[in-house]
């Protein structure tokens, strides 16, 4: 058994798909009707065959309550790996992201935590040796 799959709950699709694509280089892998809303997926160019991102519509009152909550604990949606976090961090910050934390050693791992314009916190982290 593997991932496929995984979703983000998301205020506005076509917001999120700007954001994923043109901010942070995710590449649209689908992008089809689904009743009111749509099937949009995303996948890393480095890896299209790999686990695919889903831009989930938060219109579920239960998701949209969820969403807040870990957004208004600080609380990180998802996690993305890069390799230097230093520098992904500085490439975002000139693309106008905001972060809640700069980059920070952590032990095993380098981590930095911006928010995605879409309601969500997300960590990207970076593998110490």
């Amino acid at each position: 058994m593997k991932i496929i799959v995984t979703s983000i709950f998301v205020q506005d699709q076509d917001k999120a798909l700007e954001f994923y694509s043109e901010i942070l280089g995710f590449e649209k892998k689908h992008d089809v009707p689904a009743g009111e809303y749509r099937w949009i997926t995303l996948v890393s160019p480095e890896d299209q065959e790999g686990t695919e991102l889903l831009l989930e519509p938060n219109n579920h009152p239960a998701a949209k309550e969820y969403q807040q909550k870990i957004y208004g604990d600080g609380i990180p949606a998802t996690m993305f790996g890069v390799s230097d976090v230093h520098k992904e961090y500085e490439r975002l910050m000139n693309l106008g992201v905001k972060f809640t934390m700069e980059p920070k050693d952590v032990g095993p791992v380098t981590i930095a935590v911006f928010d995605d314009t879409c309601g969500n916190l997300i960590q990207i982290a970076q593998q110490n040796s």
